[in-house]
């Protein structure tokens, strides 16, 4: 039934998986000066390790959000535990560079099931608070990106970043594994969904699903390479500055914990105002806090703007599956979910790419924060005439 005991129940063993699977997404930024050394590479090859991670969380985004839809998420998300653990100990394992960047694919494959189509599964067990679920499932990736940068710091200092990474492998693919069978057993029956008598979108654009999905892919691509700069890059940033990459990882885990506040509270928010509104005020706010970055570089004033950040984007990804569930068929949704994360991870591995290239160019990450608040600036105007558009329809319909 949707939105009963049951169903909360599915989402909180959900809230674990996709902790546990973030770690794909995030052990990479804080490796990234450390292995940057080792090699003896320029911060913009450095940098293309997080850029093959969004490819390959993009792209098996697309592939298991077609799975889910077809088999099930317990399907989906069992097919890459195994790649995930098998990543981590080849990228431990790396001898060179290349071989460390390459292996990241496999590593955002892996975990690409535990983001966009599990957010699309759990909005079929909500009907009244649909968009609450789908933020708290999409909540795991930033509890992940709070939790799993400081360990990995940790560990890292501790005990080298070789060992670190194997160890990240073998335990996640065992943790995984075990959460995916409680998931299993509190799905039941409900383990290959059917979509027979879903509920129509609730929302009429008068675009047709193609036109609708390359549009939300396109404002996906401007706010994630936006996004992607303070993410990506505050590491080495704070060690650029002199305060070290251990204040950078920190800075990252308060940005990412600031995150799922802002995350639930969108979801909260979109169960009012609709997805679209949601996301407008998030790419605002988004907008705002990265030309804080361009003005203010104090140790102190780097905490609060990171805060500020995680705070103020952290519902944005979530809302393009919300829109999409409201108004595009649910029996498509894991697979258009899948499409959309696809290019906002096109959006962040580019981005996350393009600051390392301006770095090297310019000597400094000024030009890159300007680049992603012009960035900022596309995804806003195309979220304003979905807006616009939406506001037409309901006129026209009313009359």
């Amino acid at each position: 039934m949707p939105d009963s005991r049951r169903a909360w129940l599915r989402l909180a063993v959900a809230l674990v998986i996709g902790s546990l699977g973030a770690v794909g997404m995030w052990s990479v930024v804080v490796a990234l000066p450390v292995v940057q050394n080792e090699f003896g590479a320029s911060r913009g090859t450095a940098s293309l390790a997080f850029t093959m991670v969004m490819l390959g969380f993009g792209s098996g985004g697309v592939l298991t959000g077609k799975i889910t839809d077809r088999y099930g998420i317990v399907t989906a998300i069992g097919l890459g535990i195994g790649l995930l653990g098998l990543g981590y100990i080849g990228a431990g394992l790396s001898g060179s560079i290349w071989q460390f960047i390459f292996i990241h694919f496999l590593i955002g494959l892996s975990s690409s099931a535990t983001f966009g189509p599990l957010m699309a599964e759990a909005s079929h067990w909500f009907d009244r608070y649909r968009g609450l679920a789908v933020t708290i499932a999409a909540s795991g990736n930033y509890i992940g990106g709070t939790i799993w940068p400081p360990l990995v710091n940790w560990g890292m200092q501790t005990y080298g970043w070789r060992t670190t990474h194997i160890a990240v492998g073998i335990f996640t693919a065992i943790a995984m594994t075990l959460t995916l069978i409680v998931l299993r057993t509190q799905m039941g029956a409900g383990v290959q969904r059917s979509h027979a008598n879903a509920a129509p979108p609730r929302v009429d654009l008068r675009l047709s699903t193609n036109a609708l999905t390359a549009i939300l892919s396109l404002a996906s691509i401007a706010c994630c390479v936006a996004m992607s700069m303070p993410q990506v890059h505050i590491v080495a940033y704070c060690g650029d500055l002199g305060y070290g990459v251990t204040r950078g990882a920190e800075m990252l885990s308060l940005m990412l914990g600031f995150g799922i506040v802002s995350r639930i509270g969108s979801g909260f928010l979109a169960d009012r105002i609709g997805g679209i509104r949601t996301l407008l005020i998030g790419s605002l706010a988004q907008g705002t806090a990265l030309l804080f970055y361009l003005f203010f570089d104090s140790l102190t004033s780097l905490y609060v703007i990171s805060a500020m950040f995680g705070l103020f984007q952290g519902g944005i990804v979530p809302s393009y599956a919300i829109i999409v569930r409201e108004a595009m068929p649910a029996a498509q949704a894991a697979t258009r979910v899948g499409i959309v994360i696809f290019a906002s991870v096109f959006g962040m591995s580019f981005g996350g790419w393009i600051s390392g290239v301006i770095f090297d160019a310019t000597g400094s990450y000024a030009a890159a924060f300007l680049n992603g608040v012009a960035w900022n600036l596309l995804n806003v105007m195309i979220v304003v005439s979905l807006l616009f558009r939406a506001r037409q329809r309901r006129r026209l319909a009313m009359a």
